[in-house]
């Protein structure tokens, strides 16, 4: 009796369909790829920096489905974000734009810069001076910062860079109440960073994408695409695979 042939040109076919599917599925309802494109968030994430972002975290919006379609209204299976995640958001005035901040201020709190110090809700949000960071900017300018270890209330710290050294035009600015059902989001480059301070204003919550959660990938710009000789010295090999924070 002769056996049934096995696989040939449609079985392969299928199998790239289910593939293709499946990355679909994962894509819309756990997890999205993200480049760094800016320095706005340096030291935590640096340009060429690829990420795994959690859509989990925070449930679902249209604007956490690919191309912000089918329309969601509202937001399902919702989870109130924490102060200092590093979110990643549909721009309020261009929602085709992504962006990617800390989470600072949540609804009721009141955000203010004082003299390059953060406070929340009248209160100095403590901050300890470190060795300075040297890096390097879009253009590829080299930049030497002072660097602070900034601790949020509830005791979160992560690591920030004042560049200007507490005189940047984003360094004093008036009182910011959050409204219900937003966020403010800040770069943890601050004297570099387009943010709630300024024309990104505050952020609903509908316009949440989701919570960055691992560095799967970086590079560190020195190898074209097409140059495969360069990658093993481009690559930030201590990068790989690290927690974001």
């Amino acid at each position: 009796m002769q056996k049934k042939k096995t696989g040939g040109f449609g079985e392969t076919i299928r199998t790239v369909v289910y593939a293709v599917l499946i990355a679909i599925v994962i894509r819309t309802v756990a997890y999205e790829p993200f480049n760094i494109p800016s320095a706005s968030m340096v030291p935590t994430l640096l340009i060429g920096d690829y990420l795994f972002v959690s859509k989990l975290s925070y449930g679902y919006s249209r604007h956490s489905l690919p191309f912000s379609f089918p329309p969601v209204p509202g937001r399902v299976l919702f989870t109130e974000p924490e102060r200092g995640d590093i979110a990643v958001f549909k721009l309020p005035a261009d929602p085709s734009v992504d962006y990617i901040k800390r989470i600072i201020g949540l609804p009721g709190d009141r955000i203010q810069m004082i003299r390059g110090v953060l406070h929340i809700n009248g209160e100095p949000v403590p901050r300890e001076r470190i060795e300075d960071a040297v890096w390097h900017d879009n253009a590829g300018n080299v930049h030497r910062s002072p660097r602070y270890v900034e601790t949020l209330p509830g005791g979160r710290t992560h690591i920030i860079l004042e560049d200007r050294r507490d005189t940047g035009p984003l360094d004093d600015t008036r009182e910011f109440t959050v409204p219900d059902g937003h966020y403010f989001m800040m770069g943890d480059n601050r004297d570099n960073s387009a943010d709630s301070r300024a024309n990104v204003g505050f952020v609903p919550r509908d316009n949440l994408v989701g919570r960055a959660d691992v560095i799967f990938f970086s590079t560190d710009g020195s190898a074209a695409l097409w140059e495969v000789w360069k990658w093993p010295m481009a690559i930030r090999y201590d990068r790989l695979l690290d927690g974001v924070r």
